[in-house]
């Protein structure tokens, strides 16, 4: 790890960069950060939690960087910084959180990374914890919190470390950083619109694939499919609900209520199992068969994998029900992305009852720029004639940044398409719109990325009602 054994991060308690400092810290390294979160006063719960490994927080002011230190810090970090101003003062070597977490991740014996534009964080906790139940005793980094690993003492459990050689990863293509990982096993279960323009991430992730020793395909995917075709058949292993050649199929998919089920075939050898996940939605059923893939090509039998899937408690702000009251629900949702939104609203129709209050907060404007009429498509497609869309701003840390599309833009387009939307600027009046807007059967739904604060925020909601 850089030569070094003492790291200060630069926004540790960011949901990429406070699980890579859990890893390092655990690891025996001396770990330090600052965050303007913290600074501000938002999300106390995540750094007292930092504070309890025995990690040093600092103000972001150019108190914390030390003689001897590496600075972390995403690439996004500006040079305005006081932290990286400090940093640049003592001479230290600067790494981003994608730098550090590949050269941990490419030390591994077993290196299985999960890329794609959506699902990366689901089916990286489920591969987690099959591999854990296992005996396999992975280290695993995610971008969310594992409920199946979170305990009281913790509850920010985005990270598990163990002790074998296994690591497993979710892999980021919105910066490029994709292309530092070595994986032996690369799953890739989708290619859609997001961050970058779609003959980017063509590029980056048939590199991504390319690399591996094997690849774990989604073929029910077209731009997924069409990789695969670029790969000779001993280095790709499939998986589809549709596809009668792929190498794991499922079949019979059934949506629970609160659980999906599915038949799971290993086509090499005929075994057959039912497979039953305790979360809902086909978009879950996908996700859990391609965790089931990358398990199998792991060297887990199927029989054993299955029964571990079934067991999985799924993720925090994955469709979190937080509560109800006055007859009104409010659910937590990390959509933010337009197959995200899709996925979620389409569940969210077959699931539950009642008019839906949503409040998006995008994740930048960067992406709203990006993918305007994707997402407004998603929306305009998704809610119904009843339901009320209100977008506040987007969220922003500082920094310049192009505002070409605003959230302002997207109502617009969606009230075009026939919906009802809504733009306040400020969050809090966003919220406060939504519950004068509530009545006893319906449900209030909050969405966005790139925010922790939105967790709590959906909380105050429930206790504002």
């Amino acid at each position: 790890m850089s030569g070094t054994n003492s790291y200060f991060f630069c926004g540790i308690g960011g949901s990429g960069m406070l699980p890579l400092a859990s890893i390092v810290r655990a690891r025996g390294a001396e770990v330090a950060g600052s965050d303007r979160a913290l600074d501000q006063g938002r999300t106390a719960a995540k750094f007292d939690y930092l504070r309890g490994q025995g990690i040093a927080l600092y103000p972001q002011d150019g108190s914390g960087p030390r003689p001897g230190n590496v600075l972390v810090a995403s690439a996004a970090v500006e040079g305005s910084v006081p932290d990286v101003q400090a940093a640049r003062r003592l001479g230290l070597e600067r790494i981003t959180r994608a730098e550090l977490l590949a050269k941990m991740f490419n030390a591994a014996p077993t290196r299985i990374a999960v890329g794609g534009t959506s699902g990366k964080s689901t089916v990286t906790g489920m591969i987690g914890w099959i591999l854990h139940e296992a005996g396999l005793a992975p280290t695993v980094m995610n971008g969310a919190v594992m409920k199946n690993f979170a305990t009281a003492e913790a509850p920010f459990a985005s990270a598990l470390v163990g002790g074998g050689g296994v690591f497993v990863s979710e892999v980021d293509e919105s910066d490029g950083s994709i292309t530092l990982f070595r994986p032996n096993i690369a799953l890739l279960n989708n290619v859609s619109l997001d961050h970058k323009s779609m003959d980017e991430l063509r590029g980056l992730f048939g590199e991504f694939v390319g690399r591996a020793e094997t690849a774990v395909l989604n073929v029910d995917d077209p731009e997924t499919r069409a990789l695969a075709g670029t790969l000779p058949p001993e280095r790709r292993f499939t998986f589809s609900f549709r596809d009668p050649a792929a190498d794991l199929r499922g079949s019979g998919l059934a949506d629970g209520g609160g659980f999906t089920r599915f038949e799971v075939t290993d086509a090499r050898s005929g075994d057959t199992r039912l497979a039953t996940i305790c979360l809902w939605g086909a978009h879950n059923a996908r996700n859990g068969l391609a965790a089931l893939a990358a398990a199998h090509v792991a060297g887990v039998p199927l029989g054993q994998a299955v029964a571990a899937l079934e067991r999985f408690q799924g993720l925090r702000r994955r469709f979190d029900e937080i509560g109800e009251r006055g007859g009104v629900a409010v659910i937590d949702d990390f959509a933010h992305n337009p197959d995200k939104i899709a996925a979620t609203l389409a569940a969210a129709r077959t699931r539950l009852q009642g008019r839906l209050l949503l409040l998006f907060q995008p994740h930048g404007y960067g992406p709203l720029r990006t993918m305007r009429d994707e997402l407004v498509a998603a929306f305009a497609g998704g809610i119904g004639a009843e339901d009320v869309l209100v977008l506040s701003d987007p969220v922003y840390y500082g920094g310049t940044v192009e505002r070409t599309v605003t959230s302002a833009d997207i109502v617009d387009d969606v009230r075009a398409a026939g919906r009802t939307a809504e733009h306040f600027p400020d969050r809090a009046e966003a919220g406060r719109r939504l519950v004068a807007l509530a009545r006893p059967g319906d449900r209030i739904l909050v969405m966005g990325a790139r925010d922790d604060s939105l967790g709590e925020f959906a909380t105050e909601l429930l206790a504002s009602l």
